[in-house]
């Protein structure tokens, strides 16, 4: 899938990835479009139905925005009452997890793909991101290549993480800062 870049020549237009790889994604951008793009709020059933189809794991609880924009549907993976929120981009070129009772909050970019900068040749390196049970992140954070927010943890609107946020923990800032500990309260009855 992932081509070298010493044969494929992107800093002179040549592509990252395979034709194989590039015609999916090119059936599945048009696919999403015609079916699930336009989609009232209510059907996140039927996005979540199309994102399957593609290879995505999907919960049954799940709930996906009409918005959202997927790169590569067989990289993503959404566990059990998680939120996608609206225009979320997941721009899985590795694997992208969100566990269970997550939220990614309207507006955030998970990016699992970047270029090394020491090579002439410009490589794609891809590293896959894990967003652990019950993490937030909030409007339009930026959460960048292999890096893992832990259980709990919260990133802060506009935050951007590219090294790992400790569990139960909230982040604020760019690059993300450590401003103090999640704690949950008991519901008052």
């Amino acid at each position: 899938m992932l081509l070298d870049a010493s044969q494929s020549r992107p800093m002179e237009g040549g592509p990252s990835f395979s034709l194989g790889n590039r015609v999916f994604r090119l059936f599945w951008i048009l696919s999403w479009t015609v079916l699930a793009r336009w989609t009232p709020p209510p059907l996140h059933w039927w996005r979540r139905l199309v994102l399957c189809f593609f290879g995505a794991r999907i919960h049954p609880t799940a709930r996906i925005h009409a918005s959202v924009r997927v790169w590569y549907p067989p990289h993503l993976e959404v566990g059990e009452n998680t939120t996608i929120g609206p225009r979320v981009i997941c721009y899985c070129q590795d694997r992208i997890t969100i566990g269970d009772r997550a939220i990614v909050s309207q507006g955030a970019h998970l990016c699992a793909g970047s270029h090394d900068i020491s090579d002439e040749r410009f490589q794609l390196i891809t590293k896959p991101i894990v967003i652990e049970d019950r993490a937030w992140i909030a409007a339009e954070c930026f959460v960048g290549p292999g890096v893992k927010i832990g259980e709990g943890a919260v990133l802060g609107a506009r935050g951007v993480a590219f090294k790992d946020l400790s569990p139960w923990t909230v982040y604020v800032g760019n690059p993300a800062q450590r401003i103090k500990a999640r704690t949950i309260q008991a519901k008052r009855r």
